[in-house]
């Protein structure tokens, strides 16, 4: 067995979280009548989610932090949509933070990979940028929590991915070497270059099959290819 301990990564790799996403974001569409500004429920998704991930790439990148993160998401998303900050109702990004982890959405074959990868023997950790609340909301509303041995958030440990010393935190908590080790994600910078820097093998899920040049160790576009490696 050439690794031992496989890390994870949670959100657009096992957790769906577009899918969860739009699922909330259509709730509190209607919850708050925002049609009424004039707007599609698909525009404010899709406003929202260019809005998210910009944000996002700031706090990965230590410019901004979680509660400007979230704070802000909302009222720019309204900016964007060509309306004002007063028009996003001030409980929203609340709203939003509490129902979102509570949905179940994981990508095809998650279980089936997840139970097959334990019944191998290996370790199976998380690695995650996520907040620590949030995630482990997850994590149980999608009963994935029984998989894992170990969860590092970024958190916890005081550095994001591709930071490589959440990696080394990572080897170091879980008792695990590099050179057994294999981190599975969709980012090719967090996941994919992080683990890279820090020695370890990676796995890029590409789901959409999107066109890189970066040399990866693995690639699958569905998790059950998992099987063919491992």
């Amino acid at each position: 067995m050439k690794y031992r301990h496989l890390f994870f990564d949670l959100d657009h790799t096992l957790w769906d979280f577009e899918t969860n996403a739009d699922e909330t974001l259509r709730h509190l569409f209607a919850e708050h009548n925002i049609s009424r500004h004039g707007v599609s429920v698909e525009k404010f998704i899709k406003e929202y989610s260019d809005i998210n991930h910009g944000l996002w790439r700031l706090y990965q990148g230590g410019k901004i932090n979680q509660q400007q993160l979230r704070a802000t998401r909302f009222p720019r998303t309204f900016l964007k949509l060509g309306l004002t900050e007063a028009d996003s109702p001030p409980t929203l990004s609340e709203e939003f933070t509490n129902l979102l982890p509570h949905k179940t959405a994981v990508f095809p074959y998650t279980h089936e990979v997840l139970d097959y990868l334990r019944d191998q023997g290996y370790a199976l950790h998380l690695i995650t940028n996520g907040f620590r609340d949030i995630q482990h909301l997850k994590l149980q509303a999608s009963n994935l929590l029984p998989y894992f041995q170990e969860i590092i958030t970024s958190e916890c440990c005081g550095h994001l991915k591709p930071d490589p010393r959440i990696f080394a935190h990572a080897l170091e908590r879980t008792g695990a070497v590099a050179a057994e080790s294999l981190m599975v994600g969709d980012n090719l910078e967090c996941d994919v270059l992080g683990a890279y820097n820090a020695g370890l093998d990676q796995v890029y899920f590409n789901p959409e099959k999107r066109r890189h040049f970066n040399q990866v160790t693995y690639e699958i576009s569905c998790l059950s290819e998992l099987k063919e490696i491992l």
